[in-house]
C-alpha cells in the first residue's frame, strides 16, 4: 500500500490487519439488543411470498396440527363419558380407535408442519443471505469509512443467524401457541364461561412471575454470551498474529488471558444456570398449582351436576394447553424481539445506497479502447475530510500507450489518482475521463473493465493459483492463464508447486513469497487484457532478485498499454516516458528523469536524497 493509501486506509474501504477483523467479529458476537418494535420483521414477507409452494402447506399443516391438538381433548372427553362411564365394551373400543385416529393425525400434521415451516425458514434465510451479500458487493469504499468491515460481517452472519432461529423454530412456536391459546380459550368459553373466567384470573398469577424470572434468565444469558464473545475475540486476535505471539515468546501470556476469559464466561454461565433452575421450579410450581385449582373447581362442578367427568378432563386439558401456550409465547417473545432488532440492522444495510452508481442512461465507452486518460482541474476530498483535499486542481493528460510515473512525498495524492480513475469515488470538482468520456456519465463496471491494477499488497485468495489468475477474467482459458503466468515470470514457480497451477495457495497466499505473490498479481492483471495498467508500488517491498523478475514482468505487461506507475523508489521509474511530480494534490513538475534532475526542483531533491542514501 503506497503513501496516501496507507494514510487513508479507512477511505480505501479495505480491512487492515487481521486483528481489526477479529475485533469486528468480536463485536458481532456481542450482545444483540432487542427491539420492542417488531415491524422490521415485515421486511421478510416478500421473501416468504416468493415461496408460496412451501408457505401455503406450512400454514395448512400449522392449522391442522392445532386443530388436531384441540380435537384430542374432545376424543378424551368422549372416551371417558361414552366409553368408560356409559358405553359398552365395543363403544369403549370405538372411542379408543377415535383417540388413536386423532393422535395419528396430530403426529402427521406436526411432522409435516415442522418440515414445511423449517424448509420455508431455511429457504427465506438463504435468499436473505444471498440478497444481502450481493448488495454489500455494490457498496463503494465511502460506505466503509463510517461502517467497519467487522460490523458488516456480523450482520451477514450473527444477525442473519438470529433471524434464521426465528424462522426455523421460534416463528413456528409463536404461531402454533397463539392459535392454541385462542382455540383453547374459545372452547373453554363454550364449555363453562364461569370456570374460564377463573382460569383467566389465575393466568396473570402464573405468567407474571414467569416473565420476571425469564427476563433475569435472558439478561444473564446475554452476559454469558458477551463473556464468551470476548474470549473468542481474543483467541481470534491471537491466532491471527500467531507468528508475532511466538516470536515474542508470549504464548503463556496469551494462554493465561484466554483461560481467564473462558473462566469468567463459565462463572457467568453458572449464574445463568441458577436463574434457569429457579425459573423451572417456579414454572412447575405455578402451573401445577393452577391445574390443581382448576381441577378443584371442576370437581365441585361435577359433584353439583354442572359438568360430566369427561367435561372436567377436557376442561383441564384445555386449561393446561392454554397455560402452556401463554408460557411458550412468553419465552419466545424475547426471541421475536431479538430477531426484530437483528432484522432492523439487516434492513439498514440493505437500504444503504452506493454513492457511486451507473447513471440512468450511461454513456458507452468507445470501442475499440484507446486507453487515453485525462484529469481536468480535479479537486477531491475524502468523505469527512473536506478541509483537507487530497487533490487540488489536479490536471493530467496521458496519451494512449504512454507510461507515466507519479512520484512525490507521502500524502501528495498519488494513490488517490488511481482510485478516482477506478471510479471508487467521484471528484467534487473537475472531470476524470477515459477515451474522452466523463467517468460520472459511464457505468463503473465498464470503466473498471478497462483497467488492471497491481498493488503493493496484492489481494490474493486461498483457492488454486489458476483461479487467482482467472480472477482477472473469468472466461480465460487454461492456455490464456498459462500465457499470462509465463509473461509475468510466474510459470516456473507455479509448475514447481505440488499440484502445479491447481495448488491451493492458502489464506492470503501465505505459502508464497512476496515476489511470487506480486508475479501472480501481475499475471492476473495481464489475463484481463485491459488497455490501462495501474501499478501502485508494485516492487517496493521486494529484494533485488525478486524485483528484477517483477520488473521484467512489468516491462512485458506495459507493452502496448497505457500505464500509470506509482513508486517511491525512483530507480524503478527511470524508463518511464514521463515522470509527473506531485505535491499537496497538485502537479508541480513533469518531464524525463534527466530533465527533472537538471531543473533542481522537488524531483531533484528527492532523487538526490534517495540515490545518496542507496549509495551509502
Amino acid at each position: 500500500m503506497s503513501d496516501d493509501m496507507a494514510a487513508d486506509a479507512a477511505a480505501d474501504g479495505r480491512p487492515g490487519a487481521g486483528a481489526t477483523l477479529a475485533s469486528g467479529m468480536q463485536d458481532a458476537a456481542a450482545k444483540r439488543p432487542r427491539s420492542r418494535d417488531v415491524r422490521p420483521l415485515t421486511r421478510l414477507f416478500p421473501f416468504v411470498a416468493a415461496h408460496k409452494a412451501d408457505a401455503l402447506p406450512a400454514l395448512f399443516f400449522l392449522l391442522l396440527s392445532t386443530a388436531s391438538s384441540l380435537s384430542l381433548t374432545f376424543a378424551v372427553r368422549l372416551l371417558i363419558d361414552d366409553g368408560f362411564i356409559k358405553g359398552t365394551g365395543s363403544k369403549l373400543d370405538q372411542m379408543f380407535m377415535l383417540l388413536a385416529g386423532v393422535a395419528v393425525m396430530l403426529a402427521l400434521a406436526s411432522a409435516l408442519r415442522y418440515f414445511f415451516v423449517t424448509k420455508l425458514g431455511e429457504r427465506v434465510v438463504a435468499d436473505l443471505r444471498e440478497a444481502l451479500y450481493t448488495h454489500i458487493l455494490t457498496l463503494d469504499p465511502a460506505y466503509f469509512i463510517h461502517t467497519r468491515t467487522g460490523e458488516v460481517l456480523s450482520r451477514l452472519t450473527t444477525d442473519i443467524t438470529i433471524v434464521e432461529n426465528l424462522l426455523a423454530s421460534s416463528a413456528s412456536i409463536a404461531l402454533r401457541n397463539t392459535l392454541m391459546m385462542i382455540g383453547a380459550v374459545s372452547v373453554l368459553m363454550i364449555f363453562s364461561p364461569r370456570l374460564t373466567l377463573y382460569v383467566l384470573l389465575l393466568a396473570p398469577v402464573i405468567v407474571v412471575p414467569m416473565f420476571v424470572v425469564g427476563r433475569l434468565v435472558r439478561k444473564r444469558s446475554i452476559a454469558a454470551q458477551d463473556r464468551f464473545a470476548e474470549a473468542v475475540g481474543f483467541a481470534g486476535e491471537s491466532l491471527d498474529a500467531l507468528d508475532t505471539v511466538q516470536a515474542f515468546g508470549r504464548e503463556k501470556n496469551a494462554s493465561d488471558r484466554f483461560i481467564g476469559a473462558v473462566e469468567l464466561a463459565f462463572k457467568t454461565s453458572v449464574k445463568r444456570i441458577q436463574a434457569r433452575g429457579l425459573m423451572t421450579a417456579l414454572v412447575m410450581a405455578l402451573v401445577t398449582s393452577g391445574v390443581a385449582t382448576v381441577l378443584w373447581l371442576g370437581a365441585h362442578a361435577v359433584k353439583d351436576g354442572v359438568m360430566s367427568v369427561g367435561d372436567l378432563f377436557q376442561f383441564a386439558m384445555l386449561s393446561v394447553m392454554a397455560a402452556g401456550a401463554v408460557g411458550a409465547l412468553g419465552e419466545v417473545w424475547g426471541e421475536v424481539q431479538k430477531a426484530s432488532g437483528a432484522m432492523a440492522r439487516i434492513s439498514e444495510l440493505m437500504e444503504a445506497k452506493p454513492t457511486i452508481a451507473a447513471p440512468a442512461n450511461p454513456v458507452t465507452l468507445p470501442s475499440p479502447a484507446h486507453g487515453e486518460i485525462a484529469f481536468e482541474s480535479v479537486t477531491f476530498a475524502y468523505p469527512g475530510r473536506d478541509e483537507a483535499p487530497a487533490l487540488r486542481g489536479f490536471s493530467l493528460h496521458v496519451r494512449p500507450g504512454e507510461t507515466v510515473a507519479l512520484v512525490g512525498p507521502s500524502g501528495a495524492g498519488k494513490s488517490t489518482v488511481l482510485r478516482l480513475l477506478l471510479r471508487f469515488y467521484d471528484p467534487q470538482a473537475g472531470a476524470v475521463r477515459i477515451d474522452g468520456v466523463d467517468l460520472k456519465d459511464a457505468d463503473p463496471k465498464e470503466v473498471r473493465a478497462r483497467c488492471a491494477l497491481v498493488a503493493q499488497d496484492a489481494s490474493l485468495f486461498s483457492g488454486p493459483a489458476a483461479d487467482n489468475i482467472r480472477f482477472g477474467r473469468e472466461d480465460a482459458t487454461d492456455a490464456e492463464v498459462r500465457e499470462a503466468a509465463n509473461a509475468a515470470e510466474a510459470e516456473g514457480f507455479l509448475n514447481a508447486l505440488p499440484e502445479g497451477f491447481n495448488t491451493k495457495i492458502g489464506e492470503r497466499a501465505k505459502t508464497l513469497s512476496g515476489g511470487q505473490r506480486q508475479r501472480l498479481a501481475i499475471a492476473r492483471a495481464l489475463v484481463r487484457n485491459a488497455p490501462i495498467l495501474l501499478l501502485d508500488e508494485a516492487t517496493s517491498a521486494l529484494d533485488a532478485e525478486n524485483e528484477r523478475l517483477v520488473q521484467n514482468a512489468l516491462a512485458r505487461a506495459m507493452t502496448g498499454r497505457t500505464t500509470l506507475v506509482i513508486a517511491h523508489r525512483l530507480a524503478t521509474v527511470l524508463k518511464a516516458d514521463r515522470i509527473v511530480v506531485m505535491d499537496e494534490g497538485r502537479v508541480v513538475e513533469q518531464g524525463t528523469h534527466h530533465e527533472l534532475s537538471a531543473k533542481g526542483g522537488l524531483y531533484a531533491k528527492l532523487a538526490r536524497l534517495q540515490f545518496a542514501g542507496e549509495a551509502a
